[in-house]
């Protein structure tokens, strides 16, 4: 397993660890999931010493009891072969220092139908929550799409289509990776390298986290440099304002003017902290043993409590650019305001939220929770971030549990969008861990949350649904659903009003329909079994669900994931949910990045299209992927509840060193890693955009095997 680092999260009124306990006891406190201000600066480094020390202690009882065991296998064993030293003068490389790693329909844009304004009508960005804007490299309007990719800003007047011409390209610093466009303002989030010559420099970088199954919602590693440009003339953007951040981006929203970006700053580095003791023999008595691990304990405590820390809080400076001279302030967050830490060690980072109106110069709010990041989920009025917990890492456990080796932490922060600021509301605790932003949603003040306690193969795997309220600080239970699927795990959620719908799989995709009208009595009421499972489920209308996933190939034990599976069910009845239609592309090894990336999911419901990124491959069998790629590039369908998936045609995106063929090689990519060359498209009235990292291609519907036009985003 991989050990957190150092902890950051806990009050400095805990007790400090007893070394002279048993440390292979199992931890008996029961651990509080709510948040305590930290009034001042001192009270963050308080809290930040001793949970250090805590964690510390705890990650060293683990590894003796490990070491106990070994000396135990030496001593029934002498004589065949010795013990293992392992010289702990120096810390463990990794070690002694934080950086753990780490329904709303696509929207729509109408005019009146004049060129010179734009198409009549255009797709959007494909968010969870009506209103509730969410961060992509590509946003558009009726006449303008705008791409950030390869270090730059690219600005096309995209209507009409037969003359589409790039107007602006910025480069931009750092590595863009995302932003938000409104009115006559760009926001970008761009990657920032870290100073290998700064003493707290830990390296490192992590690939952003959209599907949580196999990854960690942790951000880059790098520190976010967020820029914002007046676009009032597109053929001339200007730069008006940058906000400097230590941390990097985990997730972010806008709505109207207000943006609150997530952003998890690296945890601390304790220099001299050792994760073995030095000289010691694994096949030592186990007195020796114990006071090696003991000694070590009382070294790394005095370590951990003289090493200088507030330099390693996180920061935010802002610079103005409107006046014509960089006016700037440094270190927003000197003052350590709006600070809170749980009352248990969270983890190595801490992770703020960030609140500033994209289109007025006042200074931003944070607010601050010691802790490692997690899943984002925001409605219109609030934020919630769910934070993974395992019972092995934790110096307590949480009420309510019971067996559970896993849980999440739940945080609620209200969000306020007139002068943007986030205010700590409640939090909570569920057994298991959520897959992505999908297994959450707030109706009505309730928060319905679908985890998942285990992986497949592990036998006692199962889910749960669990509706969380609040009263006073804490996000209390009212209403749960335990035990859904056992032996299985959840592949996709959705919540759409009093209804709910999860699939999980294993060898069959069970698509559960919840009744979820009374909060505090949750029920499964429909059930249906099928092939494969799904991995995004976008609601088609108010009685349809749109999907994609995977097909299966039975294995009795098990299933081999294989082609691309689309699927439309009628879920007009609860109790009996039926599929209506499904296609399957491809065999194993066939991907899209729609799988896991809801934003390059397409589905324009003004003229039943669905547009996705598609990779094709052929001549996979069972668990053997196919070695013949036929297409890459972007697939359009006619959708209809009459028809199912009609293909309209498909848009080649080569993608081999040549720029005019297809490579086989990236066939082998494992199911939750699109090997697309597309990324993302746009459709404006009869005309689709296919977006890739290099260039943009323009057909017509009605004829995607022509290119209408090519524009390169290098």
């Amino acid at each position: 397993m991989r050990y957190s680092a150092l902890a950051l999260v806990a009050l400095a009124s805990f007790p400090a660890c007893s070394f002279g306990s048993d440390p292979t006891a199992p931890a008996s406190r029961s651990a509080s999931a709510a948040l305590v201000a930290l009034p001042s600066c001192q009270d963050v480094e308080d809290a930040v010493r001793e949970a250090a020390v805590r964690e510390m202690a705890a990650r060293l009882d683990q590894r003796l009891a490990q070491v106990l065991h070994q000396s135990a296998y030496c001593q029934n064993n002498a004589g065949f072969g010795g013990g293992v030293t392992a010289d702990a003068g120096a810390a463990v490389p990794g070690s002694g220092y934080g950086g753990s790693g780490g329904g709303a329909s696509t929207g729509e844009e109408t005019n009146t139908g004049d060129d010179s304004k734009g198409a009549n009508q255009a797709s959007g960005t494909n968010n969870q929550v009506i209103g509730v804007d969410e961060a992509d490299f590509v946003k558009n309007d009726n006449k303008y799409i705008y791409v950030v990719s390869n270090g730059k800003l690219h600005i096309v007047d995209a209507w009409p289509a037969t003359a589409a011409n790039t107007l602006a390209t910025l480069p931009v610093e750092g590595t863009p990776s995302s932003m938000f466009v409104t009115g006559d303002r760009v926001l970008i989030y761009s990657s920032i390298p870290k100073d290998p010559k700064d003493p707290y420099y830990q390296g490192g970088y992590y690939q952003p986290c959209t599907y949580g199954y196999e990854c960690d919602f942790a951000g880059d590693g790098n520190p976010t440099l967020i820029s914002i440009f007046d676009i009032s003339d597109k053929t001339a953007p200007k730069k008006l304002r940058e906000l400097r951040t230590t941390g990097s981006l985990v997730n972010s929203r806008r709505i109207g003017n207000a943006v609150h970006t997530v952003i998890t700053t690296p945890g601390f580095r304790f220099p001299g902290v050792a994760e073995y003791p030095p000289g010691l023999d694994s096949c030592a008595s186990s007195d020796e043993i114990w006071a090696a691990f003991s000694k070590l304990k009382a070294a790394n405590a005095k370590a951990i409590r003289r090493t200088p820390i507030s330099a390693q809080f996180p920061s935010v400076s802002d610079t103005r650019f409107s006046s014509g001279t960089p006016q700037t302030t440094t270190n927003l967050m000197a003052e350590c305001s709006g600070f809170y830490a749980p009352s248990t060690a969270d983890g190595s980072a801490f992770m703020t939220v960030l609140s500033f109106d994209m289109a007025v110069d006042a200074a931003p709010a944070t607010t601050t929770i010691v802790s490692r990041p997690g899943a984002i989920y925001a409605s219109a009025d609030a934020l919630y971030v769910s934070v993974p917990q395992s019972r092995s890492d934790s110096y307590g456990w949480y009420d309510g549990m019971g067996g559970a080796d896993e849980a999440s932490t739940v945080h609620k922060f209200g969000l306020a969008n007139e002068q943007p600021h986030t205010t700590y509301v409640a939090s909570g605790v569920v057994k298991g861990r959520v897959l992505n932003q999908f297994s959450m949603d707030d109706h009505d003040g309730y928060l319905r949350i679908a985890t998942t306690n285990g992986h497949v193969p592990d036998p006692n795997v199962h889910s749960t649904l669990t509706v969380l309220a609040p009263q006073g600080s804490e996000l209390i239970k009212v209403g749960q659903v335990d035990n859904i699927a056992p032996k299985e795990d959840i592949r996709s959620v959705r919540f759409d009003g009093d209804r709910g719908f999860i699939v999980t799989f294993k060898k069959t995709d069970p698509l559960f329909v919840l009744d979820l009208a009374d909060p505090r009595t949750p029920a499964i009421v429909g059930e249906l079994k099928i092939p494969g499972f799904s991995t995004y489920m976008h609601m088609m209308d108010a009685s349809h669900l749109l999907t994609i996933g995977y097909d299966a190939d039975d294995q009795g034990d098990f299933a081999w994931f294989a082609g691309v599976r689309l699927q439309i069910f009628d879920v007009t009845n609860m109790a009996d949910p039926k599929l209506l239609h499904y296609n399957v592309i491809g065999t194993r090894g066939s991907s899209s990045e729609a799988l896991a990336n809801h934003l390059a999911f397409n589905y324009f419901a003004p003229k039943n299209l669905l547009a996705l990124p598609m990779t094709i491959c052929e001549g996979g069998t069972g668990g053997s992927f196919g070695a013949n790629m036929t297409f890459n590039g972007l697939m359009v369908f006619e959708v209809t509840l009459q028809n199912g998936f009609v293909e309209k045609g498909r848009v080649s995106h080569p993608n081999d060193s040549s720029g005019t063929g297809y490579d086989s090689g990236v066939c082998s990519n494992w199911w939750t890693n699109a090997s697309t060359e597309v990324k993302r498209s746009v459709i404006m009235d009869d005309f689709v955009y296919s977006i890739s990292l290099n260039r943009m291609k323009i057909n017509n519907v009605e004829s995607l095997s022509t290119d209408v036009g090519e524009l390169s985003l290098k």
